[in-house]
């Protein structure tokens, strides 16, 4: 699995909130299994828009869809519970 470079505004999210090592310790892990346990990664609602998320840590998540059959984009990183 491939993930495409981060938008500049989303790499300003995880410098702002001091994420960047987390993000790219989970990346390097969603890239080698996309669906080890620890991700939590999931088909978000409504399934039909196909698209996913996985865990950053607790609080965070990366929002992202499938361009291609391993080829993902992360669109969003953001407040879980928000």
């Amino acid at each position: 699995m491939k993930i495409i470079p981060l938008h500049p505004e989303i790499v300003r999210y995880l410098k702002q909130r001091q994420l960047e090592e987390k993000f790219e310790k989970q990346k390097a892990l969603f890239e080698k299994k996309p669906f080890y346990p620890g991700l939590q990664t999931e088909l978000l609602e409504p399934k039909s828009m196909r698209i996913w998320s996985f865990r950053v840590d607790r609080k965070y998540r990366a929002i992202f869809m499938f361009r291609a059959k391993d080829v993902v984009e992360v669109i969003d990183v953001n407040n879980h519970y928000i």
